[in-house]
């Protein structure tokens, strides 16, 4: 699992309040979502040696640690979030059992906002005094500042660190390295500091987060004695300069790293994918004041195969979100059997056959509405989720008030694209997919298309005929990741079934690794050479949203935001005007408070999403949270995850 770290710094601040279990697009592969492995396949003591229960639990997670501990400001594996969040706490604003955004009461004095003449707002917070680190460093204002000095910084930049500008006062300027100071963020006394958001993203839906920064700890990300000043034209740093160097190796500093959440890294070790925490006995508590009493989190990586058998013999005790129908039944007989519990709640995403629409037959859209008629996705979310989800037409999971206060008009408006593959060639045909390989009519086989030099890109694929013509053949690859149930089960129904031959479409599934699969898909090529070339235009993976609804910025257009689409915001790679408009103006044309005026234009954007189709929505589910029965009181549900809950855990 991976997020799409390419988003701003209010939307960053409200990443740690995801689903439990999801801690996935966006991958979101938006600012308010995250991007999952959907059915993805070293031992640890559970018990002293005379037998006692160790007041622990063990965390069984399908995705792989990776180590970056960077603050989502890069590519957000989910377990690496996960870790984030035990031991980084203590933000201005959070989300509470019920997914509605509060002032954490631990950390905030008082929260003032000022409209200004120009039509700027501004956050002033003052924070409470005797809050310190792990270490016992003590945090003020300025910790608080230097998160935003650090995330703006050109260092962050240098290192691939994407934090969009635009709604700070000055930090645009700041973050080129054109002034040295962060005019919109400002350090008022030793406890107070304010936030200036533009004009332009004011007003904002969830304009509380505006006000939400974190403390870090300049130590932690330099080896120089830098510290934060203001000398009234904004804060910056002093003692120093913030390097490349020095903000890549914080990302991956696991030993006596400074935090400042309920617990504490003890030990990662990414080549046995487990890391291990010990209680904060310097954390003042949540929201609520609430503090750990489970003394000791280990986090490992669980097989989808054995994972069930490792909760049996208490290798592991807790598993979050299952999402496979058979394993749930299966830990449904386990529960009945005794010995374990389960809590079960509506997830808030769902999973999906996500497109990029810049190349190859996906960027035609007769493809992806064909590819979508020519898979029953009825009979898939019933196979896959066996009665414990259904299909959504839509960006959307089933327990969104947005979707519960909208069913009948989305129901309405929405394309089922309902399995017919009458409907699928007829979409091809229309659109010209006519042709075979030497660009006579289509009667059998793979079908052609006669595309531009520009369409036809670097697709490796095409064919040349003697006389000039480009034709390209309605093949797709498609990147699935390995041991994933869901890439399974889309190999025999779509991939591989008879309609998808029968409508003369060709996918070629490519199995490798979730984090190669992301690499491909954000084409990273930090990573890897490879990774930057456009290679496959289908991906199955999955989005779980946060409280924060926020698409905005997700599909800008090579038009709209030429930057920020090389730069690869829009991993999609869309060139939806419409779509781009409606997903800034849901949350920028929108006071906060508006509930139904946000809610129009929200199913606005689903139906344009719906008819673009940029992806492939398959199913969104009842995600089940099993554990030990040793464990009381953990209480996940769709917008409050495992490291906000497990602070309320115990073991008995």
């Amino acid at each position: 699992m991976k997020f799409n770290a390419k988003t701003s710094l209010a939307a960053l601040l409200a990443l740690s309040l995801t689903a439990c279990g999801s801690s996935g697009n966006s991958a979101a592969t938006t600012p308010a979502s995250s991007s999952a492995e959907e059915g993805s396949t070293s031992e640890v003591e559970t018990t002293t040696s005379t037998g006692e229960v160790l007041n622990q639990i063990i965390y069984g997670s399908t995705t792989e640690i990776s180590g970056d501990l960077g603050n989502a400001w890069w590519t957000n594996n989910a377990t690496d979030k996960t870790i984030r969040d035990l031991i980084d706490d203590y933000g201005v604003i959070t989300t509470d059992q019920g997914g509605q955004f509060v002032e954490n009461a631990t950390v905030v004095d008082s929260i003032e906002t000022t409209e200004n003449e120009d039509g700027t707002k501004t956050f002033t917070v003052k924070i409470k005094e005797g809050l310190v680190y792990n270490n016992g460093d003590p945090i003020t204002a300025a910790d608080y500042v230097a998160y935003a000095l650090v995330a703006y910084s050109p260092a962050v930049t240098a290192d691939g660190g994407k934090v969009a500008p635009d709604t700070i006062v000055g930090a645009a300027e700041y973050q080129a390295g054109t002034a040295a100071e962060l005019a919109g963020v400002r350090l008022l006394d030793d406890y107070t500091y304010s936030i200036q958001i533009s004009a332009d993203y004011v007003p904002y839906y969830f304009e509380m987060i505006y006000a939400s920064l974190s403390p870090l700890s300049l130590k932690l990300w330099s080896s120089q004695d830098l510290s934060v000043a203001d000398d009234g034209n904004g804060a910056y740093l002093t003692g120093g300069e913030l390097t490349k160097e020095d903000v890549d190796a914080a990302r991956f500093v696991y030993a006596d790293r400074i935090s400042a959440g309920p617990y504490t890294l003890v030990d990662l070790d990414v080549a046995a994918l487990t890391a291990t925490f010990k209680i904060n006995p310097n954390y003042a508590g949540n929201f609520e004041g609430q503090k750990p009493s489970v003394e000791t989190i280990i986090i490992k990586k669980a097989n989808q195969e054995t994972m069930l058998d490792e909760l049996k013999t208490g290798a592991i005790d807790f598993l979050s979100a299952l999402t496979d129908g058979a394993q749930v039944n299966t830990a449904l007989d386990m529960c009945e059997e005794g010995g374990f519990t389960y809590v079960d709640y509506e997830r808030n995403g769902y999973g999906k056959l996500m497109f990029q629409c810049d190349f190859g037959p996906t960027q035609f859209k007769s493809v992806r509405h064909a590819v979508a008629y020519l898979l029953d996705r009825n009979e898939f979310a019933n196979q896959f989720c066996q009665g414990y989800g259904s299909v959504v037409d839509g960006p959307y999971g089933l327990s969104m008030w947005m979707y519960q206060d909208s069913k009948e008009e989305l129901a309405e408006r929405l394309n089922t694209y309902a399995y017919s593959l009458d409907s699928a060639i007829a979409e091809l045909e229309a659109d010209g997919w006519t042709l075979n390989e030497n660009g006579d009519p289509y009667e059998s086989g793979i079908r052609y298309k006669e595309v531009t030099a520009e369409e036809a890109g670097d697709y490796v694929h095409n064919v040349t005929l003697a006389d000039g013509r480009i034709l390209m053949p309605l093949i797709i690859e498609w990147s699935s990741s390995e041991g994933n149930s869901v890439s399974e089960l889309l190999a025999v129904m779509l991939a591989n079934g008879e309609n998808t031959a029968a409508a003369g479409m060709q996918i070629n599934q490519n199995v490798m690794s979730f984090d190669d699969l992301l690499n491909y898909m954000y084409r990273d090529a930090s990573q890897g050479e490879q990774y930057g070339v456009k290679t496959y235009g289908m991906y199955n993976l999955a989005s779980n949203f946060t409280a924060q609804y926020d698409q905005s910025f997700s599909f800008v257009t090579e038009k709209s935001n030429p930057e920020y689409y090389a730069q690869g915001w829009n991993s999609n790679f869309t060139d939806d005007e419409e779509l781009d408009k409606l997903s800034m103006d849901m949350v920028y044309g929108v006071e906060a408070g508006d509930d139904e005026s946000y809610r129009k234009i929200w199913v606005d954007f689903i139906d344009e999403w719906n008819e673009y189709l940029p992806e492939v929505p398959l199913y969104s589910n009842v995600y089940y949270d099993v554990m030990n029965d040793k464990i009381h009181d953990l209480e996940c549900n769709s917008l409050f995850d495992f490291q906000q809950a497990v602070v309320y855990a115990t073991i008995q």
